[in-house]
Formats: structure tokens, sequence, C-alpha cells
């Protein structure tokens, strides 16, 4: 079986989407990731009343691979339904992915995530 593409996984981060909990903002969003082995892990965005905690999509999906054994340069791609914040900038550039595909004011954008945030922090 082939990986799935760019668009068929933006769709897929789209069905994920609602399943996100966003009560304050109503604002859905959804992220699936690519592992290098062909899983593709999903993550939604988990709103709190009080906002700094909560949790963004990128940072559910990878969190959820890590916890199930996956680490940084395991992925290939994340397809998220908007551009990505710039915390999860950091989070794409760490984990490694290749590519980022993303939705961003009516248009599907992709690019690397070095593109997505240069000079990013390393340890």
């Amino acid at each position: 079986m082939s990986a799935p593409s760019d668009a068929e996984l933006l769709a897929a981060a789209d069905a994920v989407a609602a399943a996100a909990y966003a009560p304050y903002s109503n604002f859905q969003v959804g992220c699936v990731v690519l592992a290098k082995d062909g899983r593709v892990i999903e993550g939604v965005n988990v709103e709190n009343a009080a906002y700094p905690l909560g949790v963004c999509a990128e940072r559910t999906a990878f969190s959820r691979a890590v916890a199930e054994g996956y680490r940084p340069g395991d992925f290939v791609a994340a397809a998220i339904t908007a551009s990505p914040c710039g915390g999860c900038r950091q989070w794409l550039h760490e984990m490694g992915v290749e590519r980022v595909v993303f939705r961003n004011g009516g248009r599907v954008v992709t690019m690397t995530p070095g593109e997505l945030l240069p000079e990013s922090f390393e340890l």
C-alpha cells in the first residue's frame, strides 16, 4: 500500500478536527502526522478555561506518537487544518518532520520546518 498523498493527509486532518474540544474559541484544529513506517497519528486542539493550559493539535499528535514509541526523525509529514503557531513550529522542527502541509488564507501551503521557523532553537 502506498503512502497517503498530502491531499489525503489534509483530508484526514479535516476529519479529525471535528473531535477537537474548542468550546471557547470554536476554532477546531486537526493535525495528522505520517510516520516513516506508514502509520498516521491524529491530534486535535484541546482548550481549557485557563487559556495557556490548552494544547494545540500538533502537540497532541506528536505527544500521542511519542507515547506510542515514535521519536524525532520518525516522521515524514504533518498536515494541519491551520497555519501552525510559533510554539508548534518549534515542535515540528524538533520532531524532525520532513514537510508540513497546512491551510493559510484559503490556500494550501507546503513548507519544511526550517522554512516555517528559520533560526530555530536547538540544544
